[in-house]
């Protein structure tokens, strides 16, 4: 299989996978929290994302660790063909596939009972689960530990959606944020690679992206900052570049601060 994207000369950030599983775990808690006290009449309700119900959003959440469960069940492949950094731009080619089983879990059984299903299974299989061990995904064998990094991601910008959705807080655990900032953030640098332009969204990333004149020293002349969340929404398309700048959400100076050329990253 050849690389989904040509990010062999980037340097792939690191990802502690204890922590990981853990911000992983905390995150599914949080969303199978909330989505267990939703009632019938929200869980009708648009989600925002095309044609999905609530419902259906929520069937996507208990899959995002229900593919952990069946993919650990499964033989491991014998080598790893993709990287972290391959992931965010593989997944729009698989979105249709993805929407089709997300209706078929959302109408076999009821939304409770299918985060009870998937919270059993992941606590059957994943405590003995190597995170070197290599794992069928949709996109191509990957390492465990790097695909339990995607499913923080995930998580994370779906419990966004979830909450959007139905105008019930759903918590972010602090190091899943963290986790799907910088993920998104390493991706934005490998899409429009160059040195001109520094992202900055504080607490959790710094990056330096676009083709232009290289910043060595002092303040970067090409600035874009904004936080976290706002970050999260840029790159996956729920919020759009204009929008963010009107509503003062991003700060950016400088001729090659304007994003919009290179964003979404996430579909």
């Amino acid at each position: 299989m050849s690389p989904v994207n040509p990010a062999k000369k980037k340097r792939t950030r690191t990802y502690d996978p204890a922590r990981t599983r853990a911000a992983v775990l905390a995150q599914f808690g949080h969303v199978r929290e909330v989505v267990g006290g939703l009632s019938e009449d929200q869980l009708a309700r648009p989600s925002g994302l095309g044609e999905w119900s609530v419902r259906e959003l929520a069937a996507h959440l208990s899959m995002v660790l229900g593919s952990v469960v069946r993919f650990l069940g499964e033989p491991a492949p014998v080598k790893a063909e993709v990287g972290l950094l391959d992931w965010p731009f593989a997944t729009e080619a698989h979105a249709g596939q993805v929407a089709e089983d997300t209706r078929q879990i959302a109408a076999s059984a009821p939304i409770g009972e299918l985060f009870e299903r998937v919270a059993a299974g992941i606590a059957d299989a994943l405590p003995g689960a190597d995170d070197e061990r290599i794992t069928r995904t949709r996109i191509g064998p990957m390492r465990l530990a790097d695909f339990l990094v995607t499913r923080a991601v995930e998580l994370v910008v779906h419990s966004d959606d979830l909450a959007r959705a139905t105008g019930v807080d759903v918590p972010f655990d602090r190091q899943a944020l963290a986790i799907c900032t910088r993920l998104l953030a390493d991706a934005l640098a490998v899409k429009a690679p160059g040195a001109s332009t520094e992202v900055r969204i504080p607490p959790y990333a710094v990056v330096q992206c676009i083709e232009g004149p290289r910043h060595t020293r002092g303040t970067p002349p090409n600035v874009v900052e904004t936080d976290p969340l706002t970050w999260i929404r840029l790159a996956t398309g729920r919020t759009q570049w204009a929008d963010a700048i009107e509503e003062a959400q991003v700060r950016a100076s400088g001729e090659r601060a304007d994003l919009v050329g290179v964003l979404p990253i996430l579909g």
